[in-house]
C-alpha cells in the first residue's frame, strides 16, 4: 500500500488552510483546485516526484502548526509596535477599500517609493468572479483590481514560485494563515526572504467555501442561467454592500440589489467557513510586518460610510513604512493604544478563547490538531464565562459527531 504523502495527509486531516505555499513552491508536482465544499486545496501528483515535493513542501505548511513563541505579543494577538485608526488620503482608494483602503494605500506607497517592485495579492478571477487567483501587481491599476474584501477561498502564497524565480523584491498581502506560511518559507530560504521584505496581513474570521458564494448569489437574486461579471463582498464605502453584476440569458447586463455586510456575512457566508478556520489561533496576522482590519470599536453609522482601517505595525520594517506613509500624507491616521485589537475585534477575543476547548474535543475523537506553540490558548479559555467554556468543548463534540469530521477529507469537483 502506498503511504500517503504529508501534504495530502494535512488535507485529509482538516489541517490545510489552502494558502497555496506548497503549490507555489512546487508547481509542477502540486496544484491547487477549488472544491465547492472543502475549499481551495492542494492535490499532489501521484508520482515519485509528487511525493518528494510534498515531503519538502510540508515544512512551509502553517496549517499543520506554527511557532508563535517570538510572535505572540502580550495578549496572544501578536506584537504591536504601533497602532492607528487610519484611512487612505486618496479618495478613490478609500472608497474602494473594504474599510479605509489602508492595505492598498500602503502597498502602492511601497511600490512608488521603490521599496518593492511588485505586490503579491489576490483578485477575482476574470472568467469567474466567484473564484480568486494569485497575482503580482506592479502598478496602481493592478492593486485596484484587488481592492476590497474577497470572502471566498484564496491561495495568495501560490505566488511564491514566481517571486522565487524573479529578481524584484515583492510585498505580500494575505490572510494571517497565508502570511504564516510565507514566514515559514522565508525562514527556511534566506534568498526568498530577501525577495519578500514586506508582508501585510488582513484580519480574518474565516474563509467561506464556494457553496456559500452560490448561496449569496441566490440571495442577491442572480438567475441560475446568468453569467456573473462581478461580485463585490464589501467596499464602495464602509463596510459596503454585497452586490453582483451579471449578464442575463438575454445578454443584458444588470446589477443585483445590494444587501448589508452584516446580512451577507452573518446570515449566509460565515456558516460555511471551513473547519480549519474554526480552530485557527491567529486571526490578526501575528507574523506580518503590518496587520490591517476593521476598527469595530468605532463602528460605521450606515452601510456606506467613509471607511476607516485599524493599522498595526508588527515589526521595525512595518513601523517605518506606516510612519513614512503618514508623514508623506498617504495615510490620514490617529494613534491608538497598543491593546486596541481586543477592543476593535471582541469577537476574535472570544474565538481565541474557544480554540483550546475545540481542540480538546478534537483530541477526544482521536483527531490531529495543529502543532501550534507559544500561544496562551489555555489561559484564554480559562477566562471565558463558564457557559462559553462548556460550549467550546461540548458544542464542538456535537459538531464533530454531526459532521463526521474525523473522516478523511477527499478533494473532488476541481474547478
Amino acid at each position: 500500500m502506498t503511504r500517503t504523502d504529508p501534504i495530502t495527509r494535512a488535507v485529509q486531516r482538516n489541517l490545510c488552510t489552502g494558502c497555496g505555499a506548497c503549490a507555489g513552491a512546487f508547481p509542477k508536482a502540486i496544484r491547487m483546485v477549488d472544491d465547492p465544499v472543502h475549499g481551495r486545496r492542494p492535490v499532489v501528483a501521484a508520482s515519485a516526484e509528487g511525493r518528494a515535493a510534498a515531503e519538502q513542501a510540508v515544512s512551509l505548511c502553517a496549517g499543520t502548526g506554527a511557532d508563535f513563541t517570538a510572535h505572540a505579543g502580550d495578549d496572544g494577538f501578536g506584537p504591536v509596535l504601533g497602532a492607528w485608526s487610519a484611512h487612505a488620503a486618496d479618495a478613490e482608494i478609500r472608497h474602494r477599500g473594504s474599510s479605509g483602503g489602508a492595505v492598498t494605500a500602503l502597498a502602492l506607497f511601497a511600490l512608488e517609493q521603490g521599496l518593492v517592485g511588485g505586490v503579491a495579492h489576490i483578485a477575482a478571477r476574470a472568467e469567474d468572479p466567484r473564484l480568486n487567483e494569485a497575482v503580482i501587481s506592479h502598478d496602481r491599476a493592478g492593486l485596484m483590481r484587488g481592492a476590497g474584501s474577497r470572502y471566498a477561498q484564496a491561495s495568495p502564497a501560490e505566488a511564491l514560485g514566481a517571486v522565487a524565480a524573479g529578481t524584484a523584491a515583492v510585498a505580500f498581502i494575505g490572510k494571517p494563515c497565508d502570511v504564516a506560511s510565507v514566514h515559514k518559507a522565508k525562514t527556511s530560504d534566506p534568498s526568498l526572504s530577501a525577495k519578500l521584505p514586506l508582508s501585510i496581513a488582513i484580519f480574518c474570521a474565516g474563509a467561506p467555501n464556494l457553496v456559500a458564494t452560490d448561496r449569496l448569489l441566490d440571495r442577491l437574486g442572480v438567475p441560475k442561467d446568468a453569467t456573473v461579471l462581478d461580485l463585490r463582498y464589501r467596499g464602495n464605502g464602509w463596510p459596503g454592500l454585497m452586490q453582483a453584476r451579471y449578464r442575463d440569458a438575454d445578454g443584458i447586463e444588470q446589477d443585483s440589489p445590494g444587501i448589508p455586510y452584516c446580512t451577507g456575512w452573518g446570515k449566509i457566508l460565515q456558516s460555511e467557513r471551513r473547519w480549519r478556520c474554526r480552530i485557527c489561533t491567529d486571526h490578526t496576522g501575528a507574523f506580518a510586518d503590518i496587520s490591517v482590519g476593521d476598527p469595530w470599536h468605532t463602528p460605521p453609522e450606515g452601510n456606506t460610510d467613509a471607511g476607516r482601517s485599524l493599522v498595526v505595525a508588527r515589526s521595525a520594517a512595518g513601523l517605518r513604512l506606516v510612519k513614512a506613509a503618514i508623514a508623506a500624507g498617504v495615510l490620514v491616521a490617529e494613534t491608538q493604544p497598543v491593546d486596541v485589537i481586543a477592543k476593535a475585534q471582541p469577537n476574535l477575543v472570544a474565538a481565541q478563547g474557544a480554540v483550546w476547548g475545540r481542540r480538546l474535543a478534537m483530541r477526544g475523537f482521536g483527531m490531529v490538531v495543529p502543532a501550534d506553540r507559544g500561544l496562551p490558548l489555555m489561559q484564554a479559555w480559562l477566562v471565558l464565562p463558564l457557559r462559553a467554556k462548556i460550549s467550546s468543548v461540548a458544542g464542538t463534540a456535537r459538531r464533530i459527531w454531526r459532521q463526521r469530521l474525523w473522516r478523511a477529507v477527499v478533494i473532488g469537483g476541481a474547478r
